[in-house]
């Protein structure tokens, strides 16, 4: 994952950064782990009576986006297999974990839909200029922000149509993060929008 950047202001816009070629590192192991148990969880998601265990784990995998990017920046150990491994892991265990529940009927579709969509754009456009011109965008906080906001409150949507203990209590709460968090993914889709047009004029 990208370097977070806490200061005001754009964040730096330029050639992607140099990588080395290792594989067998810390954070690309826990970024195949994660990737490895999205199965997991679906079948869980999926079954009958483990659906609160697939959340569960799902919430996991979904909360800990972060750690292998995070451990690769602070051990200086980015490789140019994280870089791709780190967001592949991400949105697969995103979208796969999204898919899951509307089919599971625990989410309306239409609320998986206003995360799916704008991620695939996002993802199209971002591998077509990287691929084209090397120019990566540093991920903001509000973008951050917003997908931690998005991946709190669908478990916790999901969670109250279990039915399980404080179910009324979790889809409130889910709600009115998940109206906060997606209007915030979208203003920073609007700003990353801003930064690229920046970068490609700077060329």
């Amino acid at each position: 994952m990208t370097s977070e950047r806490a200061r005001s202001g754009p964040p730096p816009v330029g050639p992607a950064p140099d990588t080395s070629s290792a594989v067998l590192t810390l954070p690309n192991a826990i970024s195949a782990a994660r990737i490895a148990l999205i199965p997991v969880f679906v079948v869980l998601i999926l079954g009958d009576g483990t659906e609160a265990a697939g959340l569960v784990l799902f919430a996991f995998v979904a909360a800990t986006d972060w750690i292998d990017g995070y451990l690769a920046r602070r051990t200086g150990t980015v490789s140019t297999v994280g870089t791709i491994l780190d967001p592949v892991a991400d949105r697969l265990a995103i979208g796969a974990g999204l898919i899951a529940l509307v089919i599971a009927d625990l989410v309306p579709l239409w609320a998986a839909l206003a995360i799916l969509v704008r991620d695939a754009l996002v993802i199209a456009v971002g591998l077509v200029v990287l691929a084209r011109s090397r120019i990566r965008i540093e991920v903001r906080t509000l973008g951050k922000v917003a997908t931690f906001g998005l991946m709190s409150a669908i478990p916790m949507i999901a969670w109250g149509n279990l039915d399980l203990p404080l179910s009324p209590a979790a889809t409130a709460t889910g709600w009115v993060v998940f109206a906060v968090a997606i209007v915030e993914y979208y203003l920073a889709t609007i700003v990353y929008v801003g930064d690229l047009r920046a970068a490609l004029a700077a060329r």
